[in-house]
């Protein structure tokens, strides 16, 4: 029986301080409660379902410093997007909540009569946050155009050249699988990036059954469009799906659409993030009245020939992103994985260097060690947990949690990052009628056969809870298993010492 509904928990009830939580609990005799709810809980994890994944569970008392619950804490298992509870609190620590990036717009040529003699560069740093969310693209779009016209530009004579050296060229992070390269979740990340590097793909039916649909691709995508996808009859199923081939740059179109149905609309990772900003920054400016005599190119492509341009660079506008603390609200609620990955490489570029995954993974992991959480506890592959290469205990991601939770500086940025049971971000529909919503505040992971869920919540006396449950190696439906995570953490919830 699940339990039962309680007035909801304000969220804000979860930042009152927590007394320093040790790593390891003092030996203490558990009471009949904690007894029981351990007995709770090993039924919820032992029973012939469960016996179905491989688990690690770790629960702890932030308040008491005493630790609920244990099921293979210290196993390494591959934690998905609870990776994020990682990156986060290290880019919070080494960047600061304030941090932001910087996009500019910049040329080495004259004006002349309102004509820019030459190229038109924009450099950037890995602004994660030019993108449809808030509509903010349109305005630094808005903002570049007015700044361009403010500077007597009403056309550029020469390119859109696209700097984007700050970050490494390694868009890609490693174990990341070929089949998932298409989508909208396996983004390439860069120092450029616009709409958080995925174009638009849309197909339309053809005017009759068994034609073939019309489909467009947005510009600078990088891939040539194959269409092998039919048009069936009107009220059919829409089968599409799409695929990016391994030994080309082209994306394969398959499946079917009604005829008379609207167009789909589809999400495609671009090849080359830094081509898809300038091409995508190209036709902004054409549209909003500054005409552009060159094409967009990356700098990689061009570098040899600017080399003998001698006149220092001056920047045109700046933007800057919204902070870390929005920043990480993105990252964190919607589970957004080109966010994470930009934060990796933006820790590796903090010191003066190149941005790339090897630094930012270098200075993350001495920042883990400094926190107690050792190099065989946390094996960082990327930012996301998309790959299948990280792995981390699950009392490594309590003990992260816990130092965030009792760090003033971190306290209530980061809880504000999560999501909210029953009410938003990837929980919105979960815990709904129970003592968990409005009251957990947790992070998901979810890649194949691996579920996991970690964050806090307070119990029916307002003891704050600090968890992690991670299942890896599962064939039962993933709603399955999430379920199972859902009825531990509403055992918390529902938990006194009464």
């Amino acid at each position: 029986m699940r339990p039962g509904r309680r007035a909801p928990v304000a969220l804000a009830a979860i930042a009152v301080l927590a007394g320093c939580a040790a790593r390891t609990a003092p030996a203490v005799r558990p009471s009949d409660a904690v007894r029981q709810l351990r007995s709770d809980l090993t039924r919820v994890f032992a029973g012939p379902v469960a016996s179905r994944a491989s688990w690690a569970v770790d629960i702890r008392s932030l308040d008491r410093q005493e630790v609920l619950f244990q099921l293979a804490s210290d196993r390494l298992v591959m934690p998905a997007s609870n990776m994020k509870i990682v990156t986060l609190a290290a880019a919070a620590e080494l960047l600061g909540w304030d941090y932001r990036f910087e996009t500019s717009l910049e040329t080495d040529a004259p004006v002349e009569q309102g004509i820019l003699q030459g190229d038109l560069i924009v450099r950037g740093n890995g602004d994660p946050t030019i993108n449809s969310r808030n509509s903010r693209a349109d305005a630094v779009l808005e903002a570049w155009t007015s700044a361009l016209r403010q500077e007597g530009i009403s056309e550029v004579r020469g390119r859109i050249v696209g700097d984007d050296q700050a970050f490494d060229d390694e868009w890609l992070g490693a174990g990341w699988a070929w089949d998932y390269l298409q989508y909208g979740y396996a983004a390439p990340v860069g120092a450029l990036q616009f709409d958080e590097n995925l174009a638009q793909l849309t197909v339309t039916p053809g005017a009759a059954s068994g034609d073939p649909p019309g489909v467009g691709l947005s510009p600078g995508a990088g891939l040539a469009v194959r269409n092998l996808a039919v048009t069936t009859l009107e009220g059919s199923i829409e089968t599409l799906d799409y695929r990016r081939r391994l030994d080309l740059p082209v994306l394969e179109i398959t499946g079917a659409i009604p005829a008379g149905s609207p167009p789909v609309v589809r999400s495609v990772a671009v090849v080359n993030p830094t081509v898809f900003f300038v091409e995508s920054l190209r036709q902004a400016l054409i549209e909003r009245g500054i005409a552009v005599s060159g094409p967009a190119v990356d700098l990689d492509d061009v570098a040899a020939e600017r080399l003998g341009l001698q006149a220092p660079r001056r920047v045109l506008v700046t933007v800057a992103s919204p902070p870390l603390r929005e920043i990480g609200t993105v990252l964190m609620k919607m589970s957004q994985n080109l966010y994470g990955e930009t934060l990796v490489k933006a820790v590796g570029a903090a010191e003066g260097g190149m941005g790339t995954l090897s630094g930012g993974r270098a200075r993350i992991q001495a920042l883990l060690e400094n926190w107690s959480v050792g190099r065989d506890e946390c094996v960082l592959a990327d930012g996301s947990g998309l790959s299948r290469y990280n792995y981390v205990t699950a009392r490594a991601l309590t003990t992260i949690l816990a130092r965030m939770y009792r760090d003033e500086r971190h306290r209530d940025a980061f809880l504000s990052t999560l999501a909210v049971a029953g009410r938003d971000g990837t929980i919105a529909t979960r815990f709904r009628g129970t003592r968990a919503e409005n009251n957990a505040v947790v992070k998901t992971g979810s890649i194949a056969n691996v579920r996991a869920l970690s964050g806090f919540v307070r119990t029916r006396d307002g003891e704050a809870v600090v968890f992690s449950i991670v299942a890896n190696d599962f064939v039962l439906p993933a709603a399955t298993v999430n379920s199972l995570a859902d009825v531990a953490v509403e055992t918390l919830a529902n938990f006194s010492r009464r």
